[in-house]
């Protein structure tokens, strides 16, 4: 059976997956998207556009 993702993103507004079976660390919030890792790695290179970590992006 195929491995579920889900796309998970922190306070700094970074993304990353996560097995969708396993508790999320702490600091990590499920963004609403799952599926087959290739999907949720698509849904991630689509969305994160600025890698910068939100206080950088917040000090100009």
């Amino acid at each position: 059976m195929a491995q579920t993702y889900r796309v998970v993103v922190n306070g700094e507004e970074q993304y990353s997956i996560w097995p969708e079976e396993q508790k999320l660390p702490a600091g990590w919030f499920d963004e609403g998207t799952s599926g087959s890792k290739e999907d949720c790695l698509a849904h991630v290179e689509q969305v994160w556009t600025d890698m910068r970590p939100l206080s950088l992006r917040r000090a100009r």
